[in-house]
């Protein structure tokens, strides 16, 4: 803060210097022409001198100060920022991360250096100039209040408008993107172009119109100037009164575009603020001694991985749903879990997951360059390999078929170290595995729980899927 008080204050100083210097150099300049004696002028010269040394020395302070403190701020909050991350549920998408930490936190640069500085140089050079020629509080008013909150108007309404808009751009634009080929085979590609087209053309349509609003803000702003220096000429000013006037009314022509620029960052700071007083996701309100095991079941929606999240502690690890596979070798991939393994403890964890790749293997972006069953697998193998206390896996085998995935779970299982937490829609692996408790979700609610022995003797949720799966295994047993 002090930093950012020192930043102000240097761009005050700058504004009133070149201020002063406009007014002094003009003086001289009319002085010079009765061709006094040099010594009349001794004061003026040394005056130019020095108020041109000191505006360039103020600026450069300004600079210095206002950045260095920014900057000094902008690291501590993206800590704080990443921190919050940590703390809040795994639903957000990456995104909206990205977002948060990189977009979101550089406006707040732009918040503070490019608005709230210039404001507060305006306002303090302002309340100076009306001082010494009060008939600028009209001008100093209109330029430094009633334009810059008519540009955040325009600017505003314009953002709300643009919103739904871009969301719309940004979803067509990944449509074709991902979906150029099937939009080819159907026929469909030019309608999809012509559509995202009309977008793109409303965009524009209402950036110019905004454009034209901005603009003619900024005409009025510097048709007020110079109206106010033409009313103080007319009125019978010196020059130097008169341009000394020009100069301190030229430190409110930016506050126009810094309104704009506040109209489009609030957003952002509200998001930052929004997340750093989120409270974190709620414990799920069990106990997770070294050893205990539990599994969440429920239908589609209902809520597991919601409630998965909730056991998330600084020591968990796993094998979740939307665990990221880096663009890199399956080696590397695994070595995330624990940098420092041993060729050994990375073939133990390749066994345990039945990974059948080559270390040296390159899986693409995402994993795209292996099949979803060997992703599914390499993620595991990372998990095997940090061998954490509390083991989180979500659907970790999904897309094996089911006397693999079975295989492949039951080894991770019996490689696990700590306690785990498994969430599953098939049922056979808790008959088979010991579990200290399985809970039933259903609309976000525990409406069952117990072992899977006492699950299936009594009727519900849990009981009517374990007779399904068995009417499944049946149909799919060799006759």
């Amino acid at each position: 803060m002090r930093r950012l008080l020192l930043a102000a204050l240097a761009a005050t100083l700058a504004e009133l210097s070149g201020v002063a210097l406009m007014t002094t150099a003009v003086w001289l300049v009319v002085r010079a022409a009765d061709h006094p004696p040099m010594a009349a002028l001794t004061v003026a010269i040394v005056a130019v001198r020095a108020l041109a040394l000191s505006r360039g020395a103020l600026r450069y302070a300004e600079r210095l100060a206002g950045h260095d403190a920014v900057l000094r701020y902008l690291a501590d909050l993206r800590g704080r920022v990443y921190e919050s991350l940590l703390r809040q549920p795994v639903r957000r998408h990456s995104g909206d991360l990205v977002t948060r930490l990189v977009s979101d936190v550089d406006a707040v640069q732009d918040a503070v250096l490019r608005c709230l500085l210039p404001a507060c140089a305006a306002g303090l050079v302002g309340a100076v100039a009306v001082a010494v020629v009060p008939v600028l509080a009209i001008p100093v008013l209109l330029l430094g209040i009633v334009l810059p909150a008519a540009a955040f108007a325009v600017a505003d309404r314009h953002l709300r408008a643009l919103a739904p808009l871009r969301s719309r751009l940004a979803e067509r634009t990944v449509g074709l993107v991902h979906g150029a080929a099937e939009l080819t085979a159907f026929g469909a590609l030019e309608d999809e172009l012509a559509r995202t087209g009309e977008v793109v053309a409303d965009i524009g349509g209402r950036e110019r119109r905004v454009a034209l609003l901005t603009g003619a803000l900024s005409a009025v702003g510097v048709l007020t100037q110079s109206g106010a220096a033409l009313a103080l000429l007319a009125s019978g000013a010196s020059v130097p009164v008169v341009l000394g006037t020009l100069a301190a009314l030229e430190v409110f022509l930016p506050l126009t575009s810094a309104a704009q620029r506040w109209a489009e960052v609030r957003g952002s700071l509200a998001r930052v603020r929004e997340l750093l007083t989120a409270r974190p996701v709620p414990s799920a309100g069990e106990e997770l001694p070294p050893g205990r095991r539990i599994a969440l079941v429920g239908p589609s929606g209902a809520g597991k991985t919601t409630l998965l999240a909730r056991f998330v502690t600084p020591e968990a690890r796993g094998a979740l749903a939307d665990a990221h596979v880096f663009h890199t070798t399956v080696r590397a991939n695994v070595l995330f879990a624990k940098p420092g393994a041993t060729q050994d403890e990375l073939d133990h964890a390749a066994r345990v997951a039945d990974l059948d790749l080559d270390w040296d293997t390159v899986v693409g972006e995402r994993g795209t360059a292996i099949s979803g069953g060997q992703r599914q697998r390499l993620v595991l193998a990372r998990a095997v390999l940090a061998a954490p206390p509390v083991l989180l896996l979500d659907e970790p085998v999904e897309g094996l078929d089911p006397d693999h995935a079975d295989r492949v779970l039951a080894a991770v299982l019996a490689a696990a170290p700590g306690a785990v937490v498994l969430v599953t829609h098939r049922l056979s692996p808790l008959a088979h595995q010991h579990f200290d408790e399985v809970l039933v979700l259903e609309a976000g609610v525990i409406t069952q729980r117990g072992s899977h022995a006492e699950l299936v003797a009594v009727p519900g949720y849990y009981r009517d899927r374990w007779e399904d799966e068995g009417i499944t295994r049946g149909l799919s047993a060799p006759a």
